[in-house]
């Protein structure tokens, strides 16, 4: 995968470090060169610029990048307009950083694809999050466990947990799904929420658009998750 991160700041650096370091392909960009020369060892390219400047950010290699993460955390004037610029070069995936809620309202209007909030979710959370395809979300229990949220896959669709052998092909537990339900507002306007069905039993039957609950150890979640996707 090839990544451009803008704002080399403590989020946007250690994102871009974990990202270079699981084998991914990152340009890192800030307008301080002191941080450009800082990191230029440990992300896989590294260019000091003006990230808000139109012809700049034209110049970059958008068409071959699959994600453009917008990091900048101590200027908002500077996260708004480079968010803008990426949204209008159409770039295929956009992930803006948001510094307060009136901030994350700019953005969803702005039409990005995700608002990270770093003061809740670390840059390991988010790495793994991008690195292994198909995954919700993940929590880190230690550096071997982890419980990841996952999306059922289509041949699952209609079989038990019993039937699929997670703890006996997989070596990992399901703990529970999440059933992603539709429901209008009392001005009419639709949302997704998630409901948590309970725990999971063998007899379980997995529907579609569900969301699975897994634990286990890193190596397991990784090869599983690889394997059926």
């Amino acid at each position: 995968m090839k990544y451009i991160i803008v704002g080399l700041g403590n989020f946007g650096s250690s994102l871009a470090m974990k990202l270079t370091a699981s084998g991914n392909e990152v340009i890192g960009i800030d307008s301080r060169i002191e941080k450009v020369d800082l990191y230029k060892e440990k992300i896989s390219h590294t260019i000091c610029m003006n990230a808000t400047d139109e012809f700049t950010v034209s110049g970059l290699p958008l068409r071959d990048t699959d994600v453009v993460i917008v990091a900048i955390g101590e200027d908002q004037g500077a996260n708004i307009m480079a968010t803008a610029l990426f949204k209008n070069q159409q770039v295929k995936r956009l992930i803006s950083r948001a510094i307060n809620p009136l901030h994350e309202r700019v953005l969803q209007a702005l039409g990005v694809d995700e608002i990270v909030h770093p003061e809740e979710e670390t840059a390991e959370r988010l790495a793994k999050k991008l690195c292994i395809k198909n995954v919700v979300d993940s929590f880190e229990l230690s550096e071997e466990f982890s419980i990841i949220e996952a999306n059922v896959p289509d041949e699952y669709v209609g079989k038990s947990i019993r039937e699929i052998g997670f703890r006996q092909k997989f070596n990992l537990l399901v703990l529970t799904t999440i059933k992603k339900e539709e429901v209008k507002s009392i001005l009419g306007k639709s949302r997704t929420m998630e409901r948590v069905l309970g725990i999971a039993t063998p007899e379980l039957i997995l529907k579609e658009n569900e969301i699975l609950v897994l634990f286990g150890a890193n190596q397991d979640l990784e090869k599983f998750l690889k394997k059926r996707f």
